[in-house]
């Protein structure tokens, strides 16, 4: 195979995983990153130490790579176009676009033909009042734009809670009121299409958070094989809406009746999918990078059923323990300090 250069925007743990599967495939990998010693940059080809948007460095990457792809959704949507205009860029900047602004977002997937919770813009406190009234006085307050892992939002469930101080509490910046949702669990599929429009689709994970961040992902997810064929056709939905290529991480809701409802889509490889690397023979990354490189999607069959564990902050001080295991596969980030709330790993333990 001839050896081709692929530019991956991001040095963390996902742009890390990225580069490892690039590697086994035999392409290079350059990572844009202003981080010095970031995860990612310890294992990859080479790294360009810049910001994302820096246009000389933008420029730089488009020259030496065959095709770019980004670890994560926040990397400016102008600076994926101007990549876009000298080399090919997948996923293309239209999901960037889609997945920064949950409004945005919201008002796409319903687009698909795919439900989600009921939702109201946010621009002033009086939006803010007469959102919270069409709701019962409940809903959960979001960021529009680079919330994640819990952060950027307020949950209302009473009168007292609006002592927060409201619109402004979250900084005066474009907001979005979301529904509750009464459901039984929340579960993710993780989905790749190719440049030739092929989709592949991985069996749907259950997802348990703690403190708005993964802490589990166990499969089989106890769901339907209906419910699994509506969050497959859903995925290919947006798919195709998209023009896409590469995976793509999609969260659900579960009602009582089996029914789903869509809370947020992830244009890139999605930590509900980790498991993969070790109950799949072709890992949610190698199926990223066969995508954007042009390769056939490889098999997502599941050949074990599995239980991922993320490892947050000082979950990392149990590592002799799970190391201690003979079912369990251990990936550690490369991070050399552990902090409240920050991913320093994962074990997937395979189960009999």
């Amino acid at each position: 195979m001839t050896e081709k250069t692929i530019g991956i925007i991001g040095g963390g743990q996902l742009g890390r995983m990225l580069a490892m599967a690039a590697a086994r495939l035999n392409f290079r990998t350059i990572i844009l990153e202003p981080q010095v010693d970031c995860p990612a940059a310890q294992v990859a080809s080479e790294q360009i130490l810049a910001a994302y948007d820096d246009a000389a460095a933008l420029a730089d990457l488009a020259k030496r790579c065959d095709v770019v792809t980004y670890e994560f959704e926040n990397v400016p949507v102008y600076a994926a176009e101007k990549l876009a205009a000298d080399v090919a860029v997948y996923p293309p900047p239209k999901a960037l676009e889609m997945a920064q602004d949950r409004l945005t977002e919201k008002r796409f997937i319903n687009g698909c033909g795919i439900p989600t919770a009921r939702f109201h813009a946010v621009d002033s406190q009086a939006d803010l009042e007469a959102a919270l009234a069409d709701f019962g006085g409940q809903g959960v307050l979001k960021t529009r734009r680079l919330g994640y892992d819990g952060k950027g939002q307020r949950v209302y469930r009473s009168a007292a809670d609006r002592a927060d101080g409201g619109y402004a509490a979250l900084g005066g910046v474009p907001l979005i009121l979301e529904s509750f949702v009464s459901f039984e669990r929340e579960i993710s599929i993780i989905a790749a299409r190719g440049i030739d429009g092929t989709v592949a689709c991985y069996d749907p994970a259950e997802n348990i958070h703690r403190g708005g961040i993964l802490h589990t992902s166990t499969l089989p997810a106890k769901i339907s094989e209906r419910t699994a064929a509506v969050a497959r056709t859903a995925a290919e939905k947006i798919l195709t809406a998209l023009g896409y290529v590469g995976v793509i991480g999609i969260e659900f809701f579960v009602l009582a009746d089996g029914s789903l409802i869509a809370n947020e889509m992830a244009p890139r490889v999605h930590n509900s999918g980790h498991w993969t690397e070790a109950a799949c023979i072709i890992s949610q990354f190698e199926q990223h990078i066969r995508a954007v490189a042009g390769l056939p999607l490889g098999n997502p069959q599941r050949h074990s059923n599995c239980i991922m564990t993320n490892l947050i902050g000082d979950d990392i001080l149990a590592l002799p323990e799970w190391l201690r295991l003979d079912d369990a596969l251990v990936h550690l980030y490369g991070k050399s300090e552990a902090r409240p709330g920050r991913k320093m790993g994962h074990v997937t333990q395979l189960l009999r």
